[in-house]
């Protein structure tokens, strides 16, 4: 069934994963403040790293809309707000909600936009869909290391690399200061969780 795109259930649902995008990115980026005030400078750079991929969905999504430009999108949605005292929360609740991205919002607004003709919008919810579940599999990864009190700690011989610097180092445990820039152990990460090997 083709649907003109102005009056379309697509439409609603790109202006909705566009807040939901925006939020999210403003969400992270509150938390890697709180994980940088805890020294672990590795998990406010997965936060910032995954703020900036939520922002480029949210222009995917707005870039989408351009056809309305200069119109107003009236929209329904229910949001999280997930202020935490601690990090391994904020990881649960990313794990959490872009899990939600995946398997259930942007997989329905797929099938609306194909079901509406729009195939192009519902191969973009799709593929986004799929970026989500990296995120959510990401935060619950380090999740789990923190949980476990593995952040820093393996129980083999690894690479880690100061996120700093780049230095890599072969250990069981990250140093406690990095030896050649200074910086805390909060740098260190595990080198094949680096986000660039």
């Amino acid at each position: 069934m083709s649907v003109s795109f102005d009056k379309s259930e697509t439409r609603v649902n790109l202006m909705r994963a566009f807040a939901g995008e925006s939020q999210a990115r403003n969400r992270y980026t509150f938390a890697a403040g709180l994980a940088k005030k805890k020294n672990l400078q590795v998990i406010q750079g997965v936060f910032t790293f995954t703020a900036s991929q939520e922002e480029q969905h949210a222009k995917v999504y707005y870039n989408l809309l351009e056809k309305l430009s200069g119109q107003t999108i009236g929209i329904d949605g229910t949001y999280p707000v997930d202020i935490f005292p601690d990090i391994l929360q904020h990881l649960r609740a990313a794990q959490h909600n872009e899990y939600q991205e995946w398997d259930h919002d942007y997989r329905h607004f797929a099938e609306v936009a194909k079901g509406e003709g729009f195939e192009e919008i519902s191969h973009t919810f799709s593929s986004i869909a799929d970026i989500e579940k990296t995120h959510g599999d990401r935060f619950g990864r380090f999740a789990d290391l923190l949980e476990q009190g593995k952040l820093f700690v393996s129980d083999v011989e690894c690479k880690w690399m100061c996120l700093n610097c780049g230095q890599i180092i072969d250990a069981t445990m990250a140093p406690a200061m990095c030896p050649v820039c200074k910086h805390p152990q909060g740098f260190f990460v595990r080198w094949e969780m680096a986000p660039f090997e």
